[in-house]
């Protein structure tokens, strides 16, 4: 068995899982995926939106969210993603390819890298929309994974052709 983790950072696409398992067509081995998706956490949500929202400018009224209702809002999150995390699995099905996955409400990258050692894994994908600002910095889920995982990893942009991200080179 080939295994390949996949870290995505939300539902994948027709295109993303086509593009993703065309890059293992030659290979002779049966591949399985191991899909890593995480699940954001309400109360850090509501608490980062609103105290950029507010700029310095006022408190977060975070207390007048109440536990019941970001209790909801968790509930909510973790559905939407599981459910995310069923359809991009189906889609990996039916190119023929095994698929398994599990979603994280820890590091990304922490979860990739125990999903990585979990099966043996020959190599990894990080799949994200482009973060420039982390790219260029060095702190971006794929240069943070590059430098604590021993195994081969490439980051692709989501829903963008492979031409498209090399630029039509």
């Amino acid at each position: 068995m080939y295994d390949v983790v996949l870290l995505i950072e939300q539902e994948l696409t027709e295109l993303d899982a086509r593009q993703v398992t065309s890059l293992h067509e030659g290979i002779d081995e049966p591949v399985r995926y191991h899909v890593v998706l995480p699940v954001e956490n309400a109360s850090a949500h509501v608490h980062t939106t609103l105290w950029s929202m507010a700029r310095y400018e006022m408190v977060p009224p975070l207390d007048a969210l109440g536990e019941d209702t970001l209790a909801e809002l968790d509930a909510e999150l973790v559905t939407a993603a599981r459910n995310g995390l069923s359809r991009s699995l189906a889609l990996l099905r039916t190119t023929g390819h095994a698929a398994v996955g599990e979603l994280t409400p820890a590091s990304p990258v922490r979860a990739l890298e125990e999903a990585a050692a979990g099966c043996s894994a020959r190599e990894a994908i990080v799949l994200t929309a482009p973060h420039a600002v982390r790219e260029f910095l060095h702190v971006d889920w794929a240069s943070r994974a590059r430098r604590a995982l021993g195994i081969p990893l490439l980051h692709l942009l989501e829903h963008e052709t492979f031409d498209d991200q090399s630029g039509g080179w």
